[in-house]
């Protein structure tokens, strides 16, 4: 497809927005008038002229890619206003993940509007890539080709008319170079101020021939891009211990290892699986660390560890416990390698253009996350054996304080440990994506003009487990055998036995899952003039297009070794090949009723193998009064069909850590309460997964504004949207169920004494979900001395935000600027303001982004009113980040681009987000902040012609 080559007209509807940076003002004032040609904008099929337009299009050009300092996809689309703030960027899902995360490891996703990566569609020159290998689900944004995009088209509105039934919250459209001659060199930096995170980039791109003059072009990008990790211990603002500001952590699993009662298992805190007593005292301790016994070293002792808070979590049986930090543990930015590729050739035959084109990348990522906690149950027997000085010395010190278990010397040690000898726990994934295109577009003759297209692609990915994992019988046996010791005395070093006994039982290498999508895809479009109206020739578009859509998943049920802890095999998942058909026809009107009111009408049908057909209507009036005044407004209908996971993963099974949760059926407030054993905290499973009885979610989509230029060189545009959905599919939130019992209480699953073992948190189709929001952009530019200045604004406000579980059920509360785990929290402002000023070969601009606050996370102790911290606060506040940037273009063939982003320095917001195996926040949320700090960035660009 031919897409729109230049905002300049775009901006003069007030529909060109920026990524907070902008157009060259130097290049926009030498630059001649365009000519009129026809164009195809992203958001409709048919040709006019380009500097006419109604749609709400963002324009970000290649030179507002590099002002910016943004060396990948995932940077590009975080920083677009209109992206939500969901678990979709690397960082989120650095750590351990939950249900429909899961998978995702290396991999990164666009979500417009909040309204999910699954409702946002992603292109490469107008038509769909493969989705990721690992979920089948959306466009994996690091496979992305950026060293070739010439710009990058967001459509802000629905488009399942034109493009797909799935483009419900948008569509992103990179665009890629097509028509470069000569020789470029390119090697770009992005070092932040203190050490991790780093960012490298090289590209080599060429091109031999003009279409204009020779009537071809071959042209090649070759680009390797390293972005290194970051973790926890690298930034001082990661920090659990913050009790004064209402946040712990909430794990005994501890580098020293915690005592525990365990129902079913003979030990030395046997027979009460609730605890032990000490004398004078009707508490029941359980999870006793021997560092946190009166008169011991403290807890501190222990590195990145301190008391457990058992006020905050509400859990006085746990006064006597240790805390370890996992914050600090985790990595905050995932070690990603990108090696991209693509290769086109173009040829002109007379008005007749073919091409042929290759994309491929190939992606290595290396999650590496916390060390794994051993913790002891009857079907994990882990056990210190009641033997040697280690078991004298831990007893005898448990004993002095709980005098009752002294008839259980000599029984084995239950316990949670932190096994900090056995390094951090890491996953390799590497993905494959290839993309191989042939197509053609010219004249049918009468004025028509065709465009067609032949298109195969896949994503391959696959995980295998690094160090940090091993079989669990293996540990047992070091255990039992005295090997392996997790009451090591704080900083003594590891003994090389222990060292040898974890390599022998090492699960280094395993394979843990693999997947496969592939897109087949044909399409054809004609469009040309149908008949006269008032205000012109009414033209339309009509085509077909045609896909297959295949996907594959194979897990492993374990290791041929044994049970591998904590490995999150998903043999439940296995997919050994599906397949769905999508045919779809579709036709588009463009009718001038008069010189200043335009309809636009779009119909498309679409039929999906194993769900029938549907039909969506979009209706679009352009309406412009005054030469510097457009009116718009938008009517559209979408239609999903289950992902492939959302439809067949099965079942998924992880222990609920955390101490917020009661029992709904006995505890109506939903507060946890150590006085009231109605209310005491529960830890059931929580079980994620796919369900086969799903149907179609259906959105309608609405939008009203307009755009205004007052004068030449200032513009202002407002738009309005709206976006509900009904049968959408969700996961629910624990939350959401809880307070929902007496709808959902099939989903809380129950022993035969009642109770709570586990909650199901499966997809189904709920009630719905609506959100609406403002979009404005404004732009001003001038004379300043010798140069141009250039003044850009673009904001986004959510004025709403609600779902509901069943169609019967009205609207819930709000859920605008509240602390989601499971979702976006839905910020309601949010701006990039840029000021840019040209002269000469030098050129600068200085932008401010900035991110509203929102309600924040609140631990049990809080929520029941039973500590209030002194420096507590309600609400994580805004996020606020100034970029710089300087270019000079006064070298023969070298351009230098340098630049500060985050120029003051600023850390993530606090929050009282803990990890909890949903992430890697913890003190601070990876959804919305960026935790790299002040870094420099410098491009060198060489030209050779």
């Amino acid at each position: 497809m031919k897409l729109i080559r230049i905002a300049h007209s775009l901006f003069f509807l007030g529909l060109g927005a920026h990524l907070g940076v902008h157009l060259d003002a130097q290049a926009q004032e030498s630059t001649p008038a365009p000519v009129l040609d026809k164009v195809t904008v992203t958001g409709s099929s048919i040709k006019r002229l380009r500097d006419e337009g109604a749609l709400p299009v963002q324009v970000i050009n290649r030179r507002d890619i590099e002002r910016a300092g943004l060396a990948t996809a995932e940077q590009l689309v975080g920083q677009l206003t209109s992206s939500g703030n969901g678990m979709d960027n690397a960082a989120a899902q650095s750590d351990v993940v939950a249900g429909d995360q899961r998978g995702n490891n290396g991999a990164s996703f666009a979500n417009l509007r909040g309204q999910g990566s699954r409702n946002t569609l992603v292109l490469l020159n107008g038509r769909r890539m493969a989705s990721h290998g690992l979920n089948g689900t959306a466009v994996n944004l690091n496979t992305i080709p950026m060293s070739a995009i010439e710009r990058v088209e967001v459509l802000k509105d629905g488009a399942s008319a034109i493009y797909g039934t799935d483009a419900i919250g948008g569509v992103i459209n990179f665009i890629t170079r097509k028509d470069l001659s000569g020789l470029q060199a390119e090697a770009f930096v992005d070092l932040p101020q203190k050490s991790g995170g780093e960012i490298y980039s090289a590209k080599l791109s060429g091109g031999v021939g003009s279409l204009e003059r020779d009537g071809y072009n071959l042209m090649f990008a070759l680009a390797r891009t390293e972005n290194k990790a970051l973790t926890g211990q690298q930034r001082d603002f990661v920090n659990t211990f913050q009790s004064h500001r209402g946040l712990s952590v909430d794990t005994r699993g501890t580098p020293v290892a915690t005592v525990f009662a365990r129902a079913g298992m003979d030990t030395i805190f046997s027979p009460n699986s609730a605890g032990v007593l000490r004398p004078g005292d009707a508490q029941r301790y359980n999870g006793v660390n021997v560092l946190a016994l009166p008169g011991a070293a403290g807890c501190a002792s222990m590195l990145n560890s301190a008391p457990y808070d058992a006020k905050l979590w509400a859990s006085p049986a746990s006064a006597l416990g240790c805390a370890w930090d996992t914050g600090v543990s985790a990595t905050l930015q995932q070690p990603i390698e990108n090696t991209s590729a693509i290769v086109r050739g173009t040829l002109q035959l007379g008005a007749h253009q073919l091409a042929a084109e290759y994309v491929g990348a190939r992606v290595d990522s290396s999650k590496s996350f916390s060390e794994v906690q051993l913790i002891s149950s009857t079907s994990a027997r882990y056990l210190y054996p009641a033997t040697g000085a280690s078991y004298n010395e831990v007893f005898n010190a448990l004993v002095a304080v709980f005098p009752s278990i002294e008839a259980n010397r000599g029984k084995p040690i239950a316990f949670r440990w932190r096994c900090m000898s056995c390094g951090p726990r890491e996953i390799d994934t590497s993905t494959q994506s290839n993309r191989f295109f042939v197509g053609a577009d010219g004249p049918l003759g009468g004025s028509w003009d065709y465009r067609t297209g032949l298109s195969w692609a896949s994503s391959e990915d696959a995980s295998v487990l690094g160090g940090g994992y091993f079989y669990r019988d293996g540990m047992i046996a070091a255990l039992a055998a005295g090997s392996v010791n997790p009451f090591r005395k704080p900083g003594t070093p590891t003994s090389a036995e222990e060292l040898s006994a974890l390599e022998a039982i090492s699960a280094r290498g395993q394979s843990l899952y693999g997947g496969k999508f592939t897109l087949s895809q044909a399409d054809f479009t004609a469009s040309g003039p149908l008949f006269a109206l008032p205000g012109g020739a009414a033209q339309m578009a009509v085509g077909l297009d045609v896909r297959r859509e295949t996907f594959r998943f194979t897990a492993q049920a374990g290791a041929p070794g044994g049970v591998v802890i904590a490995a999150p095999f998903d043999a439940s998942n296995t997919v050994n090949g599906i397949r769905r058909d999508v045919r779809a026809v579709f036709a588009e009107l463009l009718m001038p009723l008069s010189k200043t009111l335009e309809l636009n009408a779009a119909l498309r049908s679409d039929d999906y193998t194993g769900f029938g057909r549907s039909t969506n209507p979009k209706v679009s009036l352009r309406f412009t009064p005054l030469e510097s005044l457009l009116m718009r407004a938008s009517y559209s209908t979408g239609f999903r069909v289950p992902t492939f996971n959302q439809a067949l993963n099965g079942q998924t099974v992880l222990p609920y850590d955390g101490k917020d949760l009661v029992d709904p059926a006995k505890c109506p407030s939903l507060v946890v309460s150590s006085s009231n054993p109605s209310c005491a905290v529960v830890t059931p499973n929580v079980i994620d997964g796919g369900n086969r009885a799903l149907g179609p979610e259906k959105a309608v989509v609405k939008s009203v504004g307009f755009a205004v230029a007052p004068l030449r060189d200032y513009r202002l545009s407002l738009d309005w949207w709206h976006i509900e959905r009904e049968d959408a599919i969700r996961a629910p939130g624990l939350a959401e169920l809880m307070q929902n019992y007496a709808l959902f209480g099939e989903r809380f699953v129950r022993d035969a004494a009642g109770n709570l073992t586990a909650i199901d948190r499966r997809w189904f189709n709920a009630g719905g979900a609506r959100s609406s929001g403002l979009e404005l952009e404004a732009q001003g530019q001038g004379q300043l001395g010798q140069g141009r200045w250039l003044l850009s604004f673009n904001g986004s406000y959510l004025l709403s935000k609600q779902s509901r579980l069943l169609n019967t059920q009205p609207y819930g509360p709000s859920e605008l600027a509240k602390f989601n785990r499971y979702d976006d929290p839905g910020i309601r402002w949010k701006h990039n303001i840029s000021f840019s000023y040209s002269q000469g070969d030098w050129s600068g601009s200085l932008t401010q982004r900035y991110s509203g606050g929102y309600t924040d996370a609140v631990l049990p102790g809080v929520a029941n009113g039973s500590v209030t911290p002194p420096d507590w606060q309600a609400k994580v506040k805004p996020y606020v980040l100034h970029d710089l940037s300087l270019s000079y273009r006064g070298f023969k063939q070298l351009e230098v681009t340098a630049g500060v982003k985050n120029l003051f320095n600023q850390d993530p917001p606090f929050s009282a987000y803990y990890d909890a195996d949903l992430g890697a926040g913890s003190s601070w949320d990876p959804r919305v902040a960026d935790p790299r700090g002040r870094a420099f960035t410098l491009r060198l660009r060489y030209t050779l012609r």
